[in-house]
């Protein structure tokens, strides 16, 4: 029996199983198989028994449709990358650009943060809470949060546990379980921070297959670092062409990183020229929306105050 193609919306209701080619009827439900739906089966048994003959076609069209949601998902920043009181992205990297609140979970722009203190504010800019004395107010606060089980808090307390800060002793086993926690809650940086810690086997054993799955995932949902991690993954690997795409991602999100390794593959000859001049294009444009009067003067500030 010839595999038939089925709408992927849930399958094509005048079909027929791919085994046995019993028509779809009112007594005979026909269903897809989850993997590729190209094909439909009216039973277990049939699709058992056509499996050998699906593999191939089976195997090659569920890799292009992992790959399809791949690149198609995560064009966009986090809802944690914009500054909640601006709302302009923050530039990259995200922690030399910001000022973290334990109070709230919220990170605020650097030029936010200067404009509220211009005016006397010297609170939590987002949720006017004081600020924390020491490391026992800050770790209090944190746990305070980590009680009502905050996605945010959870992954906060676990990089600690991973520096050992805070006056914490330092643990990477407990930081990956916390990581796995914040991740089930939702927490897409936990994700990416996953993937960091079986990338270089911290706190579990190294697996890069099991890193690439976080990155993935945490990528799709609009994480730029992890989307960059893949790129290289990739590039190392010799697949140029998946590289760039992950790379031209990123790099339309604002990763100078992702820019230099599009030029470094253009040089080897393995990127087009449009593809480096559409990376320096997204790259400039992503940067130009990063940009605000409070942010430059807060980074002349800054800038003034490293040089003395």
């Amino acid at each position: 029996m010839i595999c038939k193609p089925v709408d992927r919306e849930g399958g094509d209701r005048g079909g027929a199983c791919a085994n046995c080619g019993k028509q779809e009827s009112d007594t005979v439900k026909l269903k897809n198989c989850t993997a590729c739906r190209l094909v439909m089966y009216c039973g277990v048994d049939c699709q058992r028994a056509h499996r050998k003959q699906h593999k191939k076609a089976c195997k090659q069209r569920a890799a292009e449709l992992k790959d399809e949601q791949l690149y198609s998902q995560g064009h966009e920043r986090l809802e944690g990358d914009f500054c909640p009181l601006c709302t302009l992205p923050i530039p990259l990297p995200v922690h030399e650009h910001s000022a973290f609140s334990v109070c709230c979970m919220k990170r605020i722009c650097r030029g936010c943060d200067l404009a509220a203190r211009k005016r006397g504010m010297l609170d939590c800019a987002f949720c006017r809470t004081p600020m924390p004395d020491d490391d026992a107010d800050i770790l209090a606060m944190v746990q305070a949060r980590v009680a009502k089980r905050d996605p945010e808090a959870i992954l906060f307390l676990g990089q600690k546990y991973y520096h050992g800060r805070l006056g914490l002793q330092k643990d990477m086993g407990k930081a990956v379980e916390m990581y796995t926690e914040a991740a089930e809650l939702g927490s897409i940086e936990a994700l990416y921070s996953l993937g960091n810690a079986y990338h270089f086997g911290e706190g579990v054993n190294e697996d890069e297959q099991t890193a690439v799955q976080f990155w993935s995932k945490a990528a799709m949902q609009g994480h730029v670092l992890a989307r960059h991690n893949l790129g290289c993954i990739e590039w190392k690997k010799g697949n140029y062409d998946r590289a760039v795409r992950h790379f031209l991602i990123s790099d339309k999100m604002g990763s100078k990183d992702s820019v230099e390794m599009i030029k470094k593959i253009f040089m080897a000859g393995v990127a087009t020229k449009e593809q480096y001049a559409e990376a320096l294009k997204g790259y400039q444009d992503a940067v130009e929306e990063t940009k605000s009067h409070d942010r430059d003067e807060a980074k002349r500030l800054r800038d003034r105050q490293n040089n003395h």
